[in-house]
């Protein structure tokens, strides 16, 4: 990694980290193999747009989130089995308290939940000095999700796979226009979709790895502009300021511009029903020092 996590010490009892959001710069779908995953090429790069976790040892061996996530049981929460993963590791019996602000949509292809189980899987490395490497982390990291270890290892990446062969990328920094459409698209029913495109050809890596990505698409867009009306709408407006793309599989969408002013004035003209947020994109994620 060019960077490095956050100077913590072994003697700290509270660390407080940023969980940034990630687009997806483009997603081609290159076939499904026989376990039932697609094989994928893509593209991430972060935002400096963050969910924030603070981590806080506790003497009772007990894993505590809040505030409560609706409509998610505590099991299935992905910050609480990113601890349970790490647990049989730690080298100190202790419990720990994780509060959440949650800034990032769920379902909205952001990778808001990977991006909060990352952080808590490096936070709980050092404060339950688990002394795990940076690799092992991100191994841990893919039980819980294809998007876990880009957020574990925290550089830009070119991915393929079902998303975890990463290739460190430098693609140029923009700041984008991110729509936040108010739907949660189901990602299985667009997997599983009849009509989804699924032999997009292997592209070469070196164009994507300078950010060449202007003649790529994503190839969940044309799908799930179908099934939610929300997206489509969203797109059609961003459409009119700059070539808008969905990321993952939504449901929000963005647009790239040269600068804070040009993202700026394109968001006012967008019409008042439309929501989202302008933020840059980072090749190094904010968890890095």
């Amino acid at each position: 990694m060019n960077g490095s996590y956050p100077d913590t010490t072994m003697t700290q009892t509270t660390i407080t980290l940023p969980a940034p959001a990630k687009l997806n710069l483009f997603l081609h779908i290159n076939g499904r193999r026989p376990d039932g995953y697609h094989e994928l090429q893509t593209l991430f790069q972060f935002l400096d747009r963050c969910d924030t976790l603070q981590f806080t040892v506790t003497e009772e061996d007990k894993i505590e989130i809040a505030p409560a996530i609706e409509g998610v049981d505590l099991q299935d929460n992905l910050i609480y089995k990113a601890a349970m993963l790490l647990k049989p590791h730690r080298k100190v019996t202790k419990g720990i308290r994780i509060t959440l602000d949650k800034v990032l949509p769920m379902g909205g292809g952001l990778g808001g939940g990977s991006s909060d189980a990352a952080t808590t899987l490096v936070a709980l490395n050092t404060l339950w000095q688990c002394q795990q490497s940076t690799a092992q982390l991100m191994r841990l990291g893919l039980v819980l999700g294809a998007d876990v270890p880009v957020f574990v290892n925290g550089q830009a990446a070119w991915a393929e796979g079902v998303g975890e062969i990463l290739t460190p990328a430098k693609p140029a920094e923009p700041w984008y226009i991110v729509v936040t459409p108010n739907c949660h698209v189901n990602t299985g029913e667009i997997f599983s979709h009849q009509r989804l495109t699924r032999d997009t050809p292997k592209l070469k890596i070196a164009p994507a790895l300078e950010g060449d990505v202007k003649n790529y698409r994503n190839d969940c867009e044309n799908i799930v502009s179908e099934l939610y009306p929300e997206v489509k709408q969203a797109l059609e407006a961003l459409n009119q300021f700059g070539n808008s793309r969905l990321t993952g599989t939504g449901a929000c969408i963005f647009a790239a511009f040269d600068t804070k002013e040009k993202a700026e004035s394109a968001f006012s003209k967008l019409p008042k029903s439309i929501k989202g947020f302008i933020s840059k994109g980072l090749n190094s994620s904010p968890l890095l020092c």
